[in-house]
């Protein structure tokens, strides 16, 4: 045991550190009210910035970014508008054609009647002045079958745009709070080399007075040069992660930009049974399956519609004379005059007979893919189960995760107030100072990633249920 001199002057100096410690360590965590699940709100200005002030983000702006460069999104999106070209052109090649058309036959003549050497031709010149309209009738005409079809593959479309988003919503969640995690990471480096240094000094001025070793100085010495490699590795990271941000939600690469640390925001999760009927009205991989097999369904359809007779009707109105007048002579008859306007109708009627099996083989062939896309939908109803109950769980036990480090870490910020003070009180090694002092960074950096961890878990919920 010390004299009592010496025991009161390491208690006021023990108070003092206490004092600069706690105005270091714990003012965030004693902050914290219990129904909050972030540890610590730090921003951190992190490395020198460029002259002009750097953009502000937030997770919407990411995202909203993001759907315009990423490229597996747009290529789904562009799918999208495609069938729905697509069902424009089956819709309007249901409805009468018409078209206009202009035709000069130059006919060599016989040398003996003013007519052409062909006999389809009256004269030498022919002109065609024609206004067509053009029609087919068929069962898919009256069943809209084709149009059908389209409109289940314009939806099957939508619903793979959907599942593009909400999987680009996750990886921009992801690499979003990664920065997020880094900036807090690279704070707590910071904070732990601050508080190295000085239990640095601190060891440094007892080991002057004679009341530890030297053996702790080098200790603590050591324990510094850890937190500055920490301390570069945290640098690193949060470059790394920066950049990979910036790659999803910049098209010209830029860098000079800052995110909002919002991870104390968390929407709250609705209960099972309300996830499960979310999932089952809103669910887009279910709802790709669905039109898939409406789509093959339709192509039943059509197949066996192939078999049954078809008609086309062609209207024409205009004129087919030797001039191009209201009246023309007859080459034969030059005194004959005679109006030209007029139509005619051509209806052709086809049924088919014999086509060596190719249309029996076209019905089988559709049958096949309707089983197939019905398998698909039974395989994909049981994958959005097991999506859903199992990110479900991942949200409940990334939220439990929280709720232990964040408990952990106020703990372990006591233990290192604690034990600062037992080592300047003689009663604690230097090892259970650092002890201490490594347990509170891991667990703050446990904290981070766990905050983290809850964010992504319910953006992966949402890809099943939609928005909450």
């Amino acid at each position: 045991m010390r004299n009592d001199p010496m025991t009161n002057s390491r208690m006021k100096l023990g108070l003092l550190v206490e004092v600069i410690l706690l105005a270091s360590v714990s003012p965030a965590l004693a902050q914290q009210s219990d129904k909050d699940l972030i540890g610590r709100p730090p921003q951190v200005q992190t490395s020198p910035q460029p002259s002009a002030a750097p953009l502000t983000i937030t997770l919407q702006d990411a995202l909203a970014r993001a759907r315009q460069n990423e490229p597996q999104f747009l290529a789904a999106q562009t799918e999208a508008r495609s069938a729905r070209e697509d069902r424009v052109q089956a819709k309007a090649s249901l409805l009468p054609g018409a078209s206009l058309r202009s035709d000069f036959l130059n006919t060599q003549g016989n040398g003996i009647l003013p007519s052409g050497r062909y006999v389809t031709n009256d004269g030498v010149h022919v002109y065609r002045e024609w206004g067509v309209v053009h029609q087919d009738l068929s069962a898919n005409t009256f069943n809209r079958t084709t149009y059908r079809r389209s409109m289940a593959v314009e939806a099957q479309a939508l619903a793979r745009a959907e599942v593009a988003q909400r999987g680009l919503t996750v990886t921009v969640t992801r690499a979003y709070y990664a920065l997020v995690g880094a900036q807090r990471k690279y704070a707590t480096a910071q904070q732990s080399l601050q508080q190295s240094n000085r239990f640095l000094m601190i060891s440094q001025d007892l080991e002057r007075g004679g009341e530890v070793a030297h053996s702790d100085v080098v200790k603590l010495q050591l324990q510094q040069l850890t937190q500055e490699q920490a301390l570069r590795e945290a640098t690193l990271a949060l470059e790394t992660t920066r950049l990979d941000l910036a790659v999803l939600v910049f098209p010209d690469f830029n860098e000079n930009f800052q995110v909002v640390d919002d991870l104390q925001l968390v929407p709250s999760v609705p209960p099972l049974p309300e996830v499960q009927a979310m999932a089952a009205r809103d669910n887009p991989d279910l709802r790709v399956a669905m039109n898939a097999l409406r789509a093959a369904s339709y192509d039943i359809t059509i197949a066996r519609q192939a078999l049954l007779p078809s008609l086309a009707v062609d209207m024409v109105y205009g004129l087919e004379a030797n001039q191009v007048a209201l009246h023309a002579h007859l080459p034969a008859d030059p005194n004959l005059r005679f109006p030209t306007l007029g139509y005619f109708l051509t209806a052709s009627l086809t049924v088919p007979t014999w086509d060596w099996g190719l249309r029996r083989s076209r019905i089988r062939q559709t049958e096949i893919r309707r089983q197939q896309a019905q398998v698909e939908l039974t395989a994909a109803q049981r994958q959005v189960l097991r999506n859903l109950n199992a990110a479900y769980q991942e949200v409940q036990t990334a939220r439990d995760q929280v709720n232990l480090l964040r408990n952990a870490a106020d703990l372990a910020a006591e233990s290192l107030r604690l034990n600062t003070l037992r080592y300047q009180a003689g009663e604690a090694t230097v090892l259970d100072l650092v002890d201490a002092q490594n347990t509170l960074t891991s667990t703050l950096n446990g904290l981070d990633d766990a905050q983290i961890r809850y964010k992504v878990a319910i953006a992966t919920l949402q890809t099943v249920t939609g928005p909450f």
